[in-house]
């Protein structure tokens, strides 16, 4: 039996370009359209998703608290913010002062660093290839931990958490970043090559080390302890317009870091090797996104302490939903993942009032069951 050479190529076969079971790329590694409509269907409709859910974040913050207010009343006030609007909400002058002075800021600051903790843990997962990776990879909290230990403790902060002066923000900003450097110094420099394991394994280091400093502060200062610990289990009651006026520069740079190259972290996925020979500089591209997003969430966590489960459960939620491209993963872990901080300081504010509860002590609290959950789905996908 002959078999005849055509010009077709046989199905289930394909070129070196294009590995099987691996979306196309163009010319300098943007990958391709896969040629149907259904990527491109499911992304409008996870985006009004995505939009519609930072839109009930916003008016259920601001309505819901001790002074419950009518959603359309807030809504009303909402738009008159906006240049030439003149609606008539029905709320009185102390009404409107709890919504644009109080409650807006606060929920406004939910939604940035809710973005900012999501984008970076997705980011993150792509850099280094792992759905479990989370933005404190690479010693962040451990760092900022370090920081604000040492100022409350030492006294700079005294009044740290009542009147939320510039030194324990500016030192877990500080501490975040110094971390990230001191990962970084382990893991990659003077050398050439190293795989992305060498800098989780340096971050893992450095995070341990940085951890037992604390530690060893608060064994020593134990009259800082309550007030260290309401810092580290994430808070956003402190906020006010001037917060949101110092982490707003930085999610603006990470987010327009991150979503320029998103389409890169699709091409990382194949390997380092396939990148290359697509014209795209791995090593350069891995230390620009892990830069971003390092940098936002730094400022993420000087505004409100540590919050964890935002930047693993909202980006893998989002990948097994709505596609496992960077390009869908990223923008709306963005957005779902400020609506979801924002919903959570709504629960932490409200189910024990007039008492607050600790944010990240509710994010654990909705993240731990709900992550178990998402792992079982994930198991069953892939078997």
């Amino acid at each position: 039996m002959t078999v005849r050479a055509t010009g077709r190529r046989p199905v289930g076969t394909s070129d070196a370009s294009r590995p099987v079971g691996v979306p196309g790329t163009r010319r300098g590694g943007t990958p391709a359209s896969t040629g149907t409509a259904r990527p491109a269907g499911l992304r409008r409709r996870w985006l009004a998703a995505g939009l519609a859910a930072v839109l009930v974040a916003l008016i259920a913050g601001v309505s819901l608290g001790p002074v419950s207010l009518p959603p359309g009343s807030v809504a009303a006030e909402l738009l008159n913010l906006l240049p030439g609007v003149h609606l008539d909400s029905g709320l009185t002058a102390g009404e409107i002062a709890i919504v644009t002075e109080l409650r807006l800021p606060r929920v406004v600051l939910g939604l940035l660093v809710g973005a900012l903790l999501a984008l970076a843990g997705g980011a993150y997962q792509g850099v280094f290839r792992n759905p479990l990776a989370d933005p404190y990879l690479l010693g962040v909290a451990a760092g900022a931990g370090l920081a604000v230990t040492a100022v409350i403790a030492l006294g700079a902060g005294g009044e740290a958490l009542t009147g939320l002066p510039l030194t324990v923000p500016l030192a877990a900003f500080a501490g975040s970043l110094g971390a990230v450097a001191m990962t970084y110094l382990l893991g990659v420099a003077g050398a050439r090559g190293r795989s992305p394991a060498t800098l989780i394994l340096a971050g893992v280091a450095v995070s341990a080390f940085l951890s037992a400093g604390q530690t060893y502060l608060l064994q020593r200062h134990s009259d800082s302890i309550q007030m260290v610990y309401s810092w580290l289990l994430g808070r956003l009651a402190t906020a006010g317009w001037h917060d949101v006026l110092l982490v707003l520069p930085y999610f603006v740079l990470t987010a327009v870091v991150v979503l320029l190259h998103r389409r890169e972290l699709d091409v990382l996925s194949l390997g380092d090797d396939e990148a290359s020979s697509l014209g795209l500089h791995p090593q350069r591209s891995r230390y620009l996104l892990i830069a971003a997003a390092s940098l936002g969430t730094a400022a993420a966590v000087s505004a409100s302490g540590l919050i964890g489960f935002v930047g693993i459960i909202v980006p893998h939620t989002v990948r097994l939903l709505a596609g496992s491209s960077y390009r869908v993963i990223l923008p709306l872990s963005m957005l779902f993942g400020g609506a979801f901080l924002a919903l959570t300081d709504v629960a932490a504010r409200t189910v024990a009032a007039p008492a607050e509860i600790p944010i990240g002590v509710v994010t654990a609290l909705l993240g731990g069951p709900f992550f178990v959950l998402v792992l079982r789905t994930s198991r069953r996908m892939l078997s």
